[in-house]
């Protein structure tokens, strides 16, 4: 059932995905050649803490991580490990989120390691940029479909594939709540977004082919072919007349997470 959140409940909202949005930043600010994921985990994990907040991907359906990190042909799910070291040229997706007053936030970036070839950059690129696509349809009177066809058909005409097997889904006091929120579809198709719906669009494209592998730890989710993945996400809230992006920090250029603060 598709929850519908009054004005205190978007609020809460809010909050919590202000403080994933921070902490994601964070993440992605010290990001750096030679740190384990293991080592990144931890500093989300302190930053959540430090300001408040719970992670709620740790233990969540048994996940050991306070985020899930990605690297390269790894497309989600990537268990925070001492033995994975971040390399020059790699890309590495952060997919956190945090809890705060009863309430989940949940956003996603994948960031380049210094200096990454051109195909892996146009991939990054394609993939936030359709991100955006999928949001624009996001609003009021719009279907779910029209957000999966947008972000689809972007990522197509660029040459690249849509994961079929993970959505974005609803969010609030459950971290994945109804309704799925797919990167593919029909314009036109599927429940209709209506005011107070609080919704996490996530991108999650293929450099090539779109089967994927399941690791035998029961997460990691791999490209079948090797190429490379990339994810973005945004929790957005539908208000009556626009859509608010509640996880605009991470992308927001002139924000400092070393300044933030929830009071």
């Amino acid at each position: 059932m598709i929850q519908i959140k009054n004005a205190k409940e978007l609020d809460g909202m809010r909050k919590a995905n202000a403080l994933s949005a921070a902490a994601l930043k964070y993440g992605g600010e010290h990001i750096e050649a030679g740190m384990t994921t293991w080592e990144l985990d931890k500093l989300i994990y302190d930053f959540i803490v430090k300001h408040g907040g719970t992670p709620n991907f740790k233990g969540l359906y048994g996940f050991p991580g306070t985020a899930c990190i990605s690297l390269n042909d790894t497309i989600i799910h990537g268990i925070p490990s001492h033995d994975i070291v971040i390399r020059p040229g790699d890309i590495v997706s952060i997919d956190t989120g945090a809890k705060i007053d009863g309430f989940n936030g949940d956003n996603a970036c994948t960031y380049a390691v210094g200096k990454v070839d051109l195909e892996a950059q146009r991939l990054l690129d394609v993939t936030k940029a359709a991100l955006y696509k999928g949001i624009e349809q996001a609003k009021a009177g719009n279907r779910i479909g029209d957000i999966g066809y947008a972000v689809q058909s972007y990522c197509e005409d660029a040459g690249f594939s849509v994961v079929r097997e993970f959505v974005g889904h609803g969010t609030g006091r459950e971290l994945h709540e109804d309704p799925e929120v797919p990167n593919y579809g029909h314009q036109g198709r599927g429940p209709r977004l209506v005011p107070g719906m609080t919704i996490a669009i996530e991108s999650t494209i293929c450099q090539y082919d779109c089967k994927i592998t399941q690791s035998k730890d029961g997460w990691t989710v791999k490209t079948k072919d090797g190429g490379l993945a990339a994810h973005f996400e945004h929790s957005n809230a539908i208000l009556k007349d626009h859509t608010e992006i509640m996880t605009r920090f991470w992308d927001d250029p002139d924000f400092d997470p070393e300044k933030f603060s929830l009071k």
